[in-house]
């Protein structure tokens, strides 16, 4: 039996911060899976990380993805769950194909759009449903809040459709989702509730942080789907190994560019690193929500509030949740607020990280390049990692073997693509339909009374 992995706080070293009562204990991946959060606010984070060998890497060379995914979450939660249950949810999440498409030399397109979603997010949401599913005590109901700027809240909404015992409530910024996203979150239906935010993405994910911490829903089974929740992370780990695997030869290194946001997806890349692949830099392009860009020049962390709306939706993020663990890894501590109160270490970060702003003028003129050159078709997401793929080349010279995440599929994106390429990409079979369904979002101003009423009124706690 493999030892068992706890989790332990960002926030556990905030000893006389006013607000603040540091959790100092541990819990285990089904308390922190559950609980979302930690109690005072920070994030969960495993200890010690699980290592995995070069060689089983590379043994996963020409094998189905979900292979992969076993060999991550095994690493994680041997101690925790049967290995035939862990098996059946592995198969069951991952019954999608994972292109790699080379671009040009040794430099590849990772899509991760192939699943119901069309969206990178459903590699993650789909096996925390199912270890949600498998983890949660009998006879009682969880409720997941979820705050989405895009393409998270339709990957949560269409992975949690139907699992017994769970309610789902999706949060998103009104003004700034594109309609074919707005049409996938309003119509999932079911035990699946969208809310429509009067606000920003931040003040969807504020609402979310303010309720895990209100005592006066303390019993009411809260838990979350969006990044702050370990459970999305540790899937997130999985198509890293699995690209390595699939395209590296014994002793290659390999950078990676992920087009960054919440920092959840390149959080499940500096993992993966850590746990053993052998990646020489993780490059962390946004777009013009630029706090982290800025931070590694400067050293100072200033959060852009309001955050900027850039038709690279999902990405348009001020104050990174996941920054928490980031700076945690690297000797830090920021609390949910962007408030630093241990700087990490900035050289560190500066050796292993790359970032870079990409404008919305810059991701337009990608996405033409790109198709032009190479004829390949990106959407907005994926033409900020692949600028940030060049630009690191450009500084730093040219490197064999580098993947660019291409997180949701160009057809999410009609209006954009048409107007800069001449035509309408192609519905991907998971998104035929969606223009058919019906279903109306719930309004709601940006105001946590507001908000707090509307759970107080709809939360079941039981079967």
């Amino acid at each position: 039996m493999s030892s068992r992995i706890t989790y332990y706080s960002t926030n556990r070293n905030l000893d006389r911060v006013e607000g603040i009562v540091p959790f100092k204990g541990t819990v285990t991946f089904k308390e922190a899976l559950l609980m979302g959060q930690a109690p005072d606010e920070g994030l969960f984070m495993p200890h010690p990380i699980p290592k995995l060998s070069i060689d089983g890497i590379h043994r996963l060379k020409g094998c189905p993805y979900p292979e992969a995914a076993m060999l991550v979450a095994e690493s994680f939660l041997a101690a925790e769950i049967d290995r035939d249950a862990l098996g059946r949810i592995v198969l069951d999440s991952y019954d999608f194909v994972v292109p790699l498409e080379k671009v040009v030399n040794r430099k590849y397109i990772m899509r991760l759009d192939r699943g119901p979603s069309a969206s990178f997010k459903d590699f993650a949401a789909r096996m925390m449903a199912r270890l949600m599913s498998a983890f949660r005590d009998r006879g009682s109901r969880l409720n997941v809040l979820v705050a989405t700027s895009g393409d998270t809240g339709s990957a949560v909404g269409e992975a949690f459709k139907g699992v017994e015992g769970i309610d789902v409530y999706i949060l998103y910024p009104r003004d700034e989702v594109t309609g074919r996203q707005k049409k996938q979150l309003d119509t999932i239906g079911g035990n699946v509730r969208a809310l429509s935010v009067d606000g920003k993405f931040d003040d969807c994910q504020n609402l979310v942080k303010q309720a895990f911490a209100d005592p006066d829903l303390g019993g009411m089974n809260l838990t979350s789907a969006n990044s702050i929740n370990f459970g999305r992370i540790l899937p997130q780990i999985v198509y890293y190994v699995y690209a390595y695997a699939q395209l590296a030869e014994p002793g290659d290194p390999i950078v990676f560019s992920v087009p960054s946001g919440n920092f959840g997806d390149a959080l499940g890349c500096e993992y993966a690193r850590r746990m053993g692949l052998p990646v020489r830099t993780l490059v962390m392009p946004t777009n013009e929500n630029d706090e982290f860009p800025r931070f590694l020049d400067t050293g100072i962390y200033e959060k852009v509030f309001p955050s900027r709306a850039c038709i690279s939706n999902a990405m348009n993020v001020g104050n990174p949740s996941n920054l928490a663990r980031f700076f945690d890894l690297y000797g830090g501590t920021v609390d949910r607020a962007g408030v630093v109160h241990k700087t990490p270490d900035v050289d560190e970060m500066r050796r292993r990280l790359f970032s870079i702003p990409v404008s919305d003028a810059e991701t337009r003129a990608t996405i033409r390049e790109v198709f032009g050159r190479y004829g390949v078709v990106l959407e907005p997401h994926g033409a900020v990692g692949w600028r940030g793929l060049e630009a690191y080349l450009e500084r730093q010279g040219d490197f064999p073997l580098c993947v660019a995440l291409e997180t949701a599929h160009p057809a999410k994106f009609p209006e954009e693509i048409r107007e800069l390429l001449g035509f309408t990409p192609e519905l991907p079979q998971s998104l035929k339909g969606i223009d058919a369904r019906i279903g109306e979002p719930v309004p709601l101003s940006s105001g946590y009374d507001e908000f707090k009423m509307f759970l107080k009124n709809m939360l079941k706690t039981r079967q």
